[in-house]
């Protein structure tokens, strides 16, 4: 035992300079994310301030069965799920495709122009893209130009629900696709040229190239980063739904995110919410789990 000691200790000191530089990191993950995890104690405990979480009293289930029983539950479940698949059906093909286009070009300097162009998005703030699309779907913005122009009537886009989910999952899109690339893109730098020239002189073209060289070489990337898309579905943009949808679009737009925003940060529902946001933690690491053993039975690639 001593000896395991003194050679972890060694490792340690030969090693420091390394730790030291892991040790912020480490300390970010402890101190934001794994000490406040104590508070999921109040979703079994009827949360009184003065008493604190240790001193309320417990109450077991009940804010559990409170959601089950609450008639927004089936409403909020099946738009966080629907936006969910939707998004992921969507927007994870996006970047995978615009990175094999990236791979097809030739001319260096167009596409470094192209990529910086297309990674832009990704650094414009949330708020500014809810106000861009604001702006745009406005009855006298950008998009009803285009419809008048064309001869139809002015739509308010972002208050009819139908338009809700297509104009929330275009402008992710539009935002991610570009900076989605960068993992894709790594992926494909790594693969020898020197197989597609032997391909070219067997006679395969662009497009034999790509699916029996490109695209066997992303495959473990894209599984593992389909695992995580899977795990997070639940998970959707709600700070952008908070900026975008209205009482109107409630019907399809509220989702677990921005319902316990209303019910906790605005009602003050602690305990109620709290239930929620650990029920949905729970069902999205079933679902990461499940995805990463069907993943492993069908293929190599697995997190774990």
């Amino acid at each position: 035992m001593e000896s395991k000691y003194n050679k972890l200790l060694s490792r340690i000191v030969k090693h420091r300079y390394l730790y030291l530089m892991v040790l912020p990191g480490f300390l970010t993950l402890l101190i934001f994310h794994y000490f406040p995890m104590y508070g999921i104690l109040i979703a079994f405990k009827d949360y009184s301030a003065p008493k604190g979480i240790w001193g309320s009293e417990w109450v077991g289930l009940k804010y559990f069965n409170s959601f089950f029983k609450d008639p927004m539950a089936f409403r909020v479940l099946k738009n966080t799920l629907l936006l969910g698949l939707y998004t992921l059906f969507w927007s994870f093909p996006a970047p995978i495709i615009l990175a094999l286009l990236f791979n097809e070009l030739r001319n260096k300097h167009f596409k470094k122009l192209i990529q910086t162009v297309s990674y832009f998005p990704h650094f414009i703030s949330v708020v500014i893209v809810a106000g861009m699309l604001k702006e745009f779907t406005a009855r006298d913005g950008l998009f009803n130009d285009i419809v008048t122009f064309f001869g139809g009537t002015p739509i308010m886009f972002l208050l009819e629900p139908d338009y809700f989910r297509t104009i929330f999952i275009s402008s992710g899109i539009w935002q991610g696709v570009g900076f989605g690339t960068i993992i894709y893109l790594a992926a494909l730098s790594g693969i020898d040229p020197t197989l597609y020239d032997v391909a070219e002189v067997d006679g395969a073209g662009r497009w034999k190239k790509v699916v029996h060289i490109t695209w066997p070489s992303l495959k473990p990337t894209t599984i593992i980063l389909l695992i995580f898309a899977l795990g997070g579905i639940l998970g959707t943009d709600f700070q952008k739904i908070i900026l975008l949808y209205s009482p109107e679009t409630y019907s399809v737009a509220d989702v677990i995110g921005s319902y316990v925003y209303r019910q906790g940060i605005l009602g003050a529902q602690y305990e109620y919410t709290t239930a929620i946001g650990l029920f949905m933690s729970i069902i999205s690491f079933v679902i990461l789990y499940l995805a990463n053993r069907a993943s492993r039975k069908v293929s190599e690639t697995s997190l774990f």
